[in-house]
């Protein structure tokens, strides 16, 4: 094999193992957040809505901060507000395009609505 197909093959293979040590984006799972909160993982809850427009601007800004190392520890699980009223009820969340935020077992924070970036940031960096 020659080198620039050997270099290129070990590019991809790296890009393809580059997500698995940045932050999670999951779906929404009961268990699974049941199980990250009582562990006292840094996590966060996102209920988004596909028809909404606050949701529509946040998440390209979620899925470019969960690339950053400083939130490798954190998982982000992404809830369907339509879907999940379960969680709505128990979280007390009234309206869609809000971030609730767990650290070591308690919530700490929670936003709703912002769409910027530099205010997004800083409701994850709560769960570090």
């Amino acid at each position: 094999m020659n080198k620039p197909i050997v270099r290129t093959l070990l590019a991809l293979i790296g890009l393809a193992f580059a997500g698995h040590v940045l932050a999670d984006e999951v779906p929404f799972n009961q268990q699974q957040f049941d199980q990250a909160v009582a562990a006292g993982k840094p996590t966060v809850v996102y209920l988004h809505a596909d028809w909404c427009p606050t949701c529509r601007a946040q998440k390209p800004i979620l899925d470019r901060l969960v690339q950053e190392p400083q939130f490798k520890p954190v998982t982000v699980f992404v809830a369907d507000f339509d879907k999940e009223s379960a969680l709505k009820k128990s979280l007390r969340i009234a309206q869609q395009s809000t971030f609730v935020v767990f650290k070591q077992g308690h919530e700490v924070t929670r936003s709703t609505g912002q769409t910027q970036e530099s205010a997004i940031r800083a409701t994850l960096q709560e769960a570090l």
